[in-house]
């Protein structure tokens, strides 16, 4: 009788599970099948502006320091001490927001995140000394570095497998949009109104986290995959009635048959970012994010240094270098955000990396001698490397299921992070020899090997739902 009765639990089990699976199958289908509806949009614009906030706060140190550096008569190591411990922090907050955002979802840690990188940015403004801003830095870093990973995954998982790669990178092209407004709001404050006008703007943010806690819907794959189906639906329903009240076409849905079934409530681990499927993804990412964010960062941080310090230019020429670096680099991501989806990520990825080390490899043989010398051959360089770094989200999110995006996303740019904070030290390093050159021939060999680790084992995703790319 106890037998009898234990069987039939079994099957009952079984018979809840696998029509949880068929439920989540369709709407996941419902999902994917999904125009680009005005909430959508909305909830893109609006974390859109968190990222671009990101992305100035992220850069705004460089285009203080060079005033700093003669204010404070910063040594080229604790320059760079101060640039790496923002990278230092954002390691953490990678890791920790990422870890936090799969447990409790995404938007509870987006807000978060902003309310720290807000609040450490009025704090830098009040930096007394080298050290102060290192803290206050390195805390404002673990709220940027927590931001991003989890805004991607956010946005990630809103989208369809139809042009995935345009709709994620037109947003994450506001974090660019950052980094060139950074130096457009360096050259033209910096000069006159000090070092602080940069930090004072970083407080901005602060006002996105009523919006993001209050007006936008949690992540409709993030609540499928906690066993949330009610929620998902909800969520899913009102953006097919956005569509239908603005005459956006609804086809049939057609239901995604993954690789390998998984319970729809199965939390991700640790564990499996390492498991046979998952390994070799995780490990081409780590090198790909380390190898491109150590160039791309090193030159963005260092160079108006370089046109300062080395070669003796006014601050405004020095900052104003940098930005139109920027944003050269900006048009090229656009081109990028445009054409990957036709290109495809292992293309586009292997050529962007194997053209940087061209003009860097050239950088070194004609000695980088002129600062015309260095803009001309840095900023392809930096540009086609830009492509890469700032779609990273893209591919990270695309490589991992949604049980371990944010983890994975998270963790991925911890070596993000490794990169940026081993880049100006290997500057640094090698500048105390007194030589600018063997800088750009350490990083061209960097961005070379990683462009032939991608070429051998990065996977195509371009065109395909994240259900069938990561199970």
């Amino acid at each position: 009788m106890n037998a009898s009765i234990a069987s039939v639990g079994r099957l009952a089990d079984d018979y809840a599970m696998a029509k949880s699976q068929v439920d989540s199958g369709t709407l996941i289908a419902r999902l994917e099948r999904l125009p680009v509806t005005r909430p959508v949009l909305w909830a893109r614009g609006c974390v859109g502006m968190a990222t671009f906030f990101d992305g100035y706060t992220t850069i705004a140190l460089a285009y203080a320091l060079p005033i700093l550096a003669k204010e404070w008569g910063l040594a080229p190591a604790t320059t760079a001490a101060i640039i790496s411990s923002g990278y230092l922090g954002q390691l953490f907050g990678a890791i920790f927001f990422g870890w936090l955002a799969e447990r409790i979802g995404r938007l509870p840690v987006l807000a978060i995140c902003i309310a720290i990188f807000a609040a450490m940015s009025a704090a830098c403004i009040f930096s007394w000394s080298a050290s102060s801003l290192m803290l206050f830095r390195f805390l404002q870093g673990i709220g940027t570095g927590g931001e991003v990973p989890v805004a991607s995954a956010y946005v990630n998982e809103l989208s369809g497998a139809k042009k995935r790669g345009r709709f994620f990178l037109l947003y994450e092209l506001l974090f660019l949009v950052g980094l060139t407004a950074a130096g457009g709001i360096g050259y033209f404050l910096v000069p006159s109104l000090g070092w602080q006008a940069m930090f004072v703007v970083g407080m901005v943010p602060v006002l996105l986290v009523m919006p993001l806690r209050f007006f936008l819907s949690e992540s409709p794959r993030w609540l499928i995959t906690r066993g949330r189906l009610t929620d998902a639906d909800k969520v899913i329903s009102k953006l097919e009635a956005s569509a239908l009240e603005h005459g956006q076409p609804l086809p049939e849905p057609r239901v995604v048959v993954p690789a390998a079934s998984t319970p729809s409530h199965q939390e991700g681990s640790w564990r499996e970012l390492f498991s046979p499927l998952y390994g070799p993804r995780t490990l081409l990412l780590w090198a790909m994010w380390f190898g491109a964010y150590m160039i791309n960062n090193g030159l963005l941080t260092w160079l108006p240094t370089l046109y300062k310090t080395v070669f003796n230019m006014p601050i405004d020429q020095a900052i104003g270098y940098g930005f139109a670096m920027t944003g050269i680099a900006l048009v090229a991501s656009f081109l990028c955000a445009i054409t990957i989806d036709k290109v495809g990520r292992r293309n586009w990825y292997t050529g962007a990396l194997l053209f940087a080390a061209i003009p860097l490899l050239a950088l070194w043989w004609l000695g980088a001698t002129t600062p015309v010398m260095v803009f001309a051959l840095a900023t392809p360089a930096f540009a086609a490397l830009q492509t890469v770094t700032y779609s990273l989200y893209l591919y990270s999110g695309e490589l991992y299921p949604t049980r371990l995006r944010s983890l994975g996303a998270g963790l991925g740019s911890a070596w993000l992070r490794a990169g940026s904070i081993t880049g100006p030290w290997v500057i640094g390093l090698i500048m105390t020899s007194g030589s600018v050159a063997p800088v750009f021939l350490t990083f061209a060999v960097v961005v070379a090997l990683t462009g032939l680790v991608v070429l051998r084992w990065a996977p195509e995703t371009t065109g395909r739902a994240l259900e069938e790319v990561s199970p």
